[in-house]
């Protein structure tokens, strides 16, 4: 395993840990927590989507296939619903700020690291038919 996959399975352990004690807090009712329902769908079954695909992203390994970039990708964007840059204007963000930052480095280290891998795998496909 090499670092940059060590990188991209410690950003998605990251938002599985910050979307799990997320939703922690909306069962157990502590503040601030998510809100119950949003507009288009319900937040719990929501975060529970979402950590999932960052789990089969890190068991099919984020950046060694098609597929477990593509996971890795949608697992990051999933977590940008709950912690993009939407989220300073919450009124609620002076108390939730340290997710929404530490979650938005994780998923900004994803999309860099899926980036790279795909770069090199592009190369490395043009050398080989080359």
């Amino acid at each position: 395993m090499t670092h940059y996959d060590r990188q991209a399975i410690a950003a998605l352990a990251t938002l599985i840990l910050l979307q799990v004690i997320m939703l922690s807090a909306l069962y157990a009712g502590i503040r601030p927590h998510p809100p119950i329902a949003t507009p288009l769908f319900g937040i719990a079954p929501f975060l529970g989507a979402s950590v999932s695909v960052a789990l089969s992203a890190m068991i099919v390994q984020p950046l060694k296939t098609t597929f477990g970039r593509r996971l890795s990708v949608m697992a990051a964007v999933m977590a940008l619903v709950s912690f993009g840059p939407q989220k300073y204007f919450d009124p609620q963000f002076p108390l939730i700020w340290p997710a929404v930052i530490f979650g938005q480095i994780a998923a900004i280290l994803i999309f860099a690291r899926v980036l790279n891998a795909s770069r090199q795998t592009d190369e490395t496909d043009q050398v080989a038919t080359a």
